[in-house]
């Protein structure tokens, strides 16, 4: 994987992390209930979380798995966006149920990244 695509992103994550969060302070305040609100901020918290992972990996060393960062990468997308998807859908009234296996998937993948960048470290 190269340093710039890792980089990349970190950065995409990053930004959109601030965006949905700023989102989420915001405009879903009045739609979602507290509960809802807390599952969105958690998906927000994990994502950005995953973005400084991947630009501190990609600005200090190009020493990264591909399988690592797939890992990370996927599981920000299956864990965060099936958050943001079951909150969301859940304040319409028609909860997407089938978003629900996906979240430990993604959250799986998050702890696999974190194993196997402890494994390239070792």
């Amino acid at each position: 994987m190269t340093q710039q695509i890792i980089i990349a992103t970190g950065a995409l994550f990053g930004m959109l992390s601030v965006i949905f969060g700023a989102f989420g302070a915001h405009a879903l305040k009045k739609i979602l209930s507290a509960e809802q609100l807390h599952s969105f901020e958690v998906g927000v918290k994990y994502q950005m979380y995953h973005a400084i992972v991947l630009l501190t990996i990609g600005l200090n060393s190009n020493n990264i798995t591909s399988a690592a960062y797939w890992c990370f990468t996927l599981g920000v997308i299956l864990f965060s966006f099936s958050i943001y998807g079951l909150a969301l859908s859940d304040a319409k009234g028609e909860k997407f149920r089938f978003l629900g296996p996906i979240t430990p998937i993604g959250g799986l993948l998050l702890a696999i990244g974190w194993l196997l960048l402890l494994i390239n470290v070792l």
